[in-house]
């Protein structure tokens, strides 16, 4: 069976719960809600997620997906090196961010997901898992040579291979037309 590689279930978890907690903040500010501060922390803590969970990581074994536009937050991401790299250190961020956002009833959502992505990267650093970006390698043109062997010289549709007429089988005598053609077309 196969070992299932936890920091992709927490990247996903985490960039949902980033979406909700911006989500949830901007409701609680357009409404006014009372104890709006923390709603208004809500929405930057959950850009700050965001921004951070965006780049994938790269799988151990298979290959991964990017999403789309990711090269540029993958080179921010890489920039900070072991800091978000360290999935222990991800874990303890994500938990220490989900709290203020937990006293107010419209981000509670978002504080719930943020401490389970939490959780999910204490698990993948337990497991020994680490951030890993995904460099994209240039792609390798086939040489015209090396791919065709021999260029077909029938025009299409062609005979089986064991059918087709050799122009040294027709020197040699190869195959005659049975029926007789006659000059003045009797």
């Amino acid at each position: 069976m196969a070992r299932i590689e936890w920091a992709m279930w927490a990247n996903e978890q985490a960039l949902a719960a980033g979406l909700i907690l911006v989500t949830g903040g901007i409701v609680a500010v357009s409404g006014q809600f009372k104890g709006w501060e923390f709603a208004a922390y809500a929405i930057v803590a959950g850009v700050f997620v965001c921004l951070l969970e965006y780049p994938r990581g790269k799988r151990k074994k298979g290959s991964t997906m990017e999403r789309s536009g990711q090269k540029c937050f993958t080179a921010v991401v890489k920039v900070f090196g072991p800091l978000t790299r360290n999935y222990y250190i991800r874990a303890i961020l994500h938990a220490s961010l989900a709290v203020p956002a937990g006293f107010l009833l419209s981000t509670i959502l978002g504080t719930v997901c943020l401490a389970i992505a939490s959780g999910i990267y204490l698990l993948a650093a337990i497991r020994g898992e680490e951030w890993i970006p995904i460099e994209s390698r240039p792609k390798e043109r086939a040489q015209l040579g090396v791919t065709i062997k021999h260029p077909p010289t029938n025009p299409p549709p062609r005979a089986p291979v064991n059918a087709r007429k050799r122009p040294a089988d027709a020197e040699a005598g190869g195959h005659e037309n049975p029926i007789a053609v006659l000059p003045g077309g009797e």
